[in-house]
């Protein structure tokens, strides 16, 4: 069976064939554990941007002040200078999941959203513009309607993420994904 069966009901699993092979960004909400990642993951590989990378940047577990760093790149003006590709073009012409969205500091939710308007972006450091074509995917375990009104998460960017909404239910409330849970793991673990 495809990976993508044990995502969750059947309105999340037609979501997932539904948006798949659009550009359009996608919001997945859920508890920790109920593999929001596996189910980007799975869009990417379902969509037209399938051969080009798939980036994950976890928000949660960045530090606060490496943040831009890690999503723009970094450019050093010395002669000679270097520069250091960050996420976002890494992720050019595929597909970036920042994992956990909600725990990006706001002056870095600012930028991302330039940057989701635009496609473009300048490297920390740099002056130059840099053009690119990636398709965002948010995830978060919070429920961002209390994070935005307690000002924690910038109410333009959750609109601008939250195109397609997805929830993905915990495994308790979805028992109908069992049968197929346990035939993909007898499958791989038989291989």
């Amino acid at each position: 069976r495809a990976l993508h069966t044990q995502c969750s009901r059947p309105g999340p699993r037609s979501a997932l064939e539904r948006v798949a092979p659009t550009d359009s960004r996608v919001l997945i909400s859920g508890p920790p554990g109920v593999g929001k990642e596996v189910f980007a993951r799975q869009l990417h590989r379902m969509s037209n941007r399938a051969a080009a990378p798939f980036i994950v940047l976890n928000c949660a577990a960045m530090n606060p002040d490496r943040m831009e760093v890690e999503l723009f790149g970094e450019e050093t003006t010395a002669p000679g200078g270097t520069h250091k590709a960050g996420t976002l073009e890494q992720a050019d012409g595929g597909t970036l999941l920042l994992d956990e969205v909600s725990d990006m500091p706001l002056e870095t939710q600012g930028k991302i959203v330039r940057v989701l308007q635009e496609q473009t972006f300048t490297r920390v450091g740099g002056d130059d513009p840099i053009k690119v074509d990636v398709r965002v995917i948010a995830s978060t375990n919070h429920d961002m309607e209390a994070e935005m009104a307690v000002g924690n998460f910038r109410q333009d960017l959750y609109y601008r993420l939250n195109v397609v909404p997805i929830e993905i239910l915990p495994l308790k409330d979805r028992p109908d994904d069992i049968p197929a849970l346990i035939e993909h793991f007898m499958e791989r673990s038989a291989n």
